[in-house]
């Protein structure tokens, strides 16, 4: 039996990189996973990928930064599956992350957070009542050690990912009482191979990390009963990149 026998999971923005391996983890842990994101060509590509290994998956093309789009998907997962356990949000607009601050627009801050914090808000509302009927719902946001960090040139991105911190220590004081668990995960990860141009790793164990060996399972540990006594809490699977101190 695995990890997530009887859960039913929906990854946000699953397409592809730590999205992608983090559902295609949880259906190989027993979970029915929805997959969401934009493009309907990586939606199918992942439904695929997780049925050919005895999976139960659903493909939903979403646009996150929709409200309504949201909505939609949500209900048609309930509506295929039944409830809902367990939340990811990974979604990001990866076009948008770089700007000084000086020369930042509005409108490119706007995107982050549409894509960000205003699009896990409304897919947390969207399944609080799912999560609440689970009796051990779990809600697993992605922010980002670049925001902690303050990195340049990345200003509207890191405006953005700490937003996502602050409303999961929210919604963890919140949701708590309805045994709701909400947490972050801050990665360090080869994304779409990009490590292969970037630069040499400058975390302690030296290397770029892994979206399949060292980011899922971490998604894994926080989606399952292992982890049912920590909540408002960011976990940071990224190589020792920042230590605790550095939080």
């Amino acid at each position: 039996m695995g990890k997530l026998t009887g859960k039913i999971a929906i990854v946000a923005g699953a397409g592809r990189g730590i999205g992608r391996a983090t559902a295609e983890l949880f259906a190989t842990e027993g979970a029915k996973v929805a997959v969401l994101s934009l493009t309907p060509a990586n939606v199918n590509a992942v439904v695929d990928s997780i049925q050919a290994k005895g999976g139960t998956a659903l493909g939903v093309t979403c646009d996150l930064s929709d409200g309504d789009q949201i909505i939609e998907a949500v209900a048609k997962v309930v509506q295929t599956f039944g409830g809902i356990d367990i939340l990811v949000n990974v979604a990001f607009d990866p076009s948008a992350v770089h700007s000084p601050i000086l020369d930042l627009p509005v409108d490119q801050l706007q995107r982050n957070f549409d894509m960000g914090p205003i699009a896990y808000l409304r897919t947390m509302q969207a399944c609080y009542p799912h999560l609440k009927r689970s009796g051990e719902g779990r809600v697993i946001n992605f922010a980002s050690l670049v925001g902690v960090l303050g990195m340049s040139p990345y200003g509207p991105y890191n405006m953005a990912k700490e937003a996502v911190r602050a409303l999961t220590r929210s919604a963890a004081r919140e949701w708590g009482p309805d045994n709701i668990t909400v947490n972050n995960l801050l990665p360090v990860a080869d994304t779409w191979g990009a490590a292969q141009n970037a630069p040499a790793p400058t975390n302690a164990l030296g290397r770029h990390g892994s979206p399949e060996n060292d980011i899922a399972p971490v998604a894994l540990f926080l989606a399952s009963s292992d982890s049912k006594f920590i909540t408002g809490s960011s976990l940071t699977p990224d190589g020792g990149q920042i230590i605790d101190s550095a939080r």
